[in-house]
C-alpha cells in the first residue's frame, strides 16, 4: 500500500471523525493485521454533528466487527469451507472475510462492496497481509461462485432479503450474525456459535459478541 493510499483512507475517516487515525492492529487468534481506527477514538465525547455524520456515513470499515472477526476465525479453522473453491465476501467492509478465505485456501476470492472508500480499504488491508484479492461494487455484477459469505450484514431489517438473493450465485452461503436474534429462515440452518468482540473494542453488550452461523447448501 502506498503512502498516498493510506493518506486517502485517513483524509476519508476525518472527513466524518475530526482527528481520528488508521494504524495497523493484529486480530486475535488470526495473523490477520487490519488498517483501523485507533482505540483512543472513544476516550472523549463526541461532539453531536461528529454523531450526525457517522449516523448518515457509517465507515464501517474502520472496525472489525465482532461477526467478520468470528468468520475470519471459523474459516481459519476449518479451511475446507473455501480450499480451491472461487468465494465471494458479501458486505466485505474491511476486507476481514475475504483475507481469512484467502488464507485458508481458497482459489479466488471477490470483495463485494457498494462503498467505494470500503473497497479501497479492502485492497490495503489485502496488500498489508499479502494477498491477492479481486473487487465488485455491486453483487448483479457477479458471476455464480462456489461460496458467497456474508457477515453483519443483516443489522438493518431491509437487508434481509439478501438471504433470498444470495442463493442467485452460490450453491453454499454462510452468513454470521451477532444482531439478528430468532433468525428463521428455511433456507438455512444454525451450525454453531462464535464469541469475539469488535476491534477495536467498543465495549458492546455481551449479546452482541456472541455470534451465531448459519448454513445454506442444496440436499
Amino acid at each position: 500500500m502506498t503512502n498516498n493510499s493510506l493518506c486517502d483512507l485517513q483524509q476519508a475517516v476525518q472527513q466524518i471523525i475530526p482527528n481520528a487515525t488508521l494504524c495497523p492492529q493484529s486480530l486475535p487468534d488470526t495473523p490477520i493485521q487490519l488498517y483501523l481506527i485507533d482505540e483512543t477514538f472513544n476516550q472523549q465525547p463526541l461532539e453531536s454533528d461528529v454523531i450526525q455524520r457517522i449516523w448518515q456515513d457509517t465507515p464501517y470499515w474502520i472496525f472489525c466487527w465482532a461477526s467478520g472477526l468470528a468468520m475470519a476465525q471459523w474459516l481459519l479453522q476449518h479451511p475446507e469451507i473455501v480450499k480451491d473453491k472461487t468465494v465471494a465476501d458479501f458486505g466485505a467492509g474491511s476486507g476481514v472475510v475475504a483475507i481469512a478465505a484467502k488464507m485458508a485456501g481458497a482459489k479466488q476470492v471477490i470483495c463485494c462492496d457498494i462503498d467505494a472508500v470500503s473497497l479501497q480499504a479492502c485492497r490495503a488491508n489485502a496488500d498489508l497481509n499479502q494477498v491477492e484479492l479481486d473487487y465488485l461494487d455491486d453483487l448483479y455484477k457477479l458471476k455464480s461462485v462456489d461460496v458467497l459469505l456474508a457477515a453483519d450484514v443483516l443489522y438493518d431489517q431491509s437487508n434481509r432479503f439478501f438471504l433470498d438473493e444470495f442463493l442467485k450465485f452460490a450453491d453454499e452461503v454462510w452468513v454470521a450474525d451477532s444482531r439478528v436474534k430468532n433468525f428463521s429462515h428455511p433456507q438455512y440452518q444454525k451450525i454453531a456459535e462464535h464469541t469475539a468482540t469488535t476491534v477495536p473494542d467498543m465495549d458492546e453488550a455481551n449479546e452482541f459478541r456472541n455470534v451465531s452461523f448459519y448454513w445454506h447448501r442444496p440436499d
